[in-house]
Formats: C-alpha cells, structure tokens, sequence
C-alpha cells in the first residue's frame, strides 16, 4: 500500500504541474460551449482521444466541471468494460495466466473505486472546500493509474496473444484516466470553481 501511495504521489506530480499554464491557455481560448471540448483538449497528454470520447459523451459538458466529470465517467466505462473482458478470458488458459488475470481484475476493481470517488467529490464541490476536494481528487485519479500499472505488471512473465490484448486494453484505460487527471486538474484553471453559496 505504502508502495502504491508513493507511486500515485509521483504520478501525480509528473501530470499535474506540467499541465497547469496548458490549462490555462485553453481556458482562455474557447469563448462559445460548443468549443469548450476541443480547446480543452488540446493540451491534453492524449488530445484526440480526449476529443473523441468526451464528443461521444451523451451527458452535459458545457463547463469545465461536467468535462472533468464527463472525463472520469469514460474512464470509469472503460474500466468496468475491460474487468468483463478479464473475467471472461479466465478459461481455457495456463494457471500462470489465470493468476494473472485475476490480479489485474482486482486492480481494475480498486481503480474503479477511486474513480468512484473521485466523481462523487466532483458532483458535490464547494467553494470553502474546493482545493481540498480538488486535492482528493487528483490523489484519488492519480491512484487509479497506479492501479492500471500494476495490473500490467501482473503480466511481466506471461507471453502470448492474451498478455498483448490485455496490454492494449489497459493501456486504453490509463489513458482515458490519464485526460481525466487533466480535466480535474483544469477546473480551478478554467474557473470551476462552484459559487459560494449563502
């Protein structure tokens, strides 16, 4: 635990401080909703899937605040999507594989719960809170791609067909949480900030 707690630490200073002036300068640049999606992706660490995926998005994402929430709701399908496909991957293969998988489904799992929370502390922010919460959140996500990378550690010594379909999928999750990571961390940038309320 105390391993994966310094990881996500270090996660997170490698995405956040590298991403706040491109915030900021996305911020500035859109001035109608429809733009908000492309300009805030631009400086995203994956630009065009960032705009592929939150364009695709069904729900509100007219403000800084429901794209970082938008964002975090792809990387939560995402990771619920590629833990089915795990679990139905688990016969018919070497019990190497089989532990390999089941690993990697309970990291997929914790991801999954810290992207839970991370969007729930969204849904509720508050200005004399905020930087606490926006703390948590960037903490919490930065976990969450701890967790996708050790479930790719998982399988280091297994070879095959199955170890690069894993590969693939997990590495489409780290990186949808990956542009979720920079959502959050360009809310405050973007002025998301709630207003106070009386």
């Amino acid at each position: 635990m105390q391993m994966h707690l310094k990881l996500a630490s270090a996660l997170f200073v490698f995405f956040v401080f590298p991403v706040l002036f491109s915030c900021a300068a996305a911020a500035r640049k859109h001035h109608e909703p429809r733009d908000l999606i492309r300009s805030s992706c631009s400086h995203a660490r994956y630009p065009s899937l960032c705009i592929r995926t939150l364009s695709h998005y069904e729900g509100p994402a007219k403000t800084p605040k429901d794209l970082a929430q938008a964002a975090v709701r792809v990387s939560l399908a995402h990771a619920r999507r590629v833990s089915n496909y795990l679990r139905s991957q688990s016969e018919n293969v070497s019990k190497r594989q089989r532990v390999a998988l089941s690993d990697c489904v309970e990291q997929l799992s914790d991801s999954v719960d810290e992207l839970r929370r991370t969007l729930k502390e969204l849904q509720h922010l508050r200005m004399k809170t905020f930087e606490w919460q926006m703390s948590n959140a960037q903490t919490w996500v930065s976990a969450a791609l701890t967790y996708d990378d050790t479930c790719l550690d998982g399988f280091a010594g297994v070879d095959g067909k199955l170890k690069l379909n894993v590969k693939r999928r997990i590495t489409n999750v780290a990186r949808v949480t990956s542009n979720a990571l920079y959502m959050i961390n360009c809310l405050d940038n973007s002025r998301g900030k709630p207003r106070s309320k009386p």
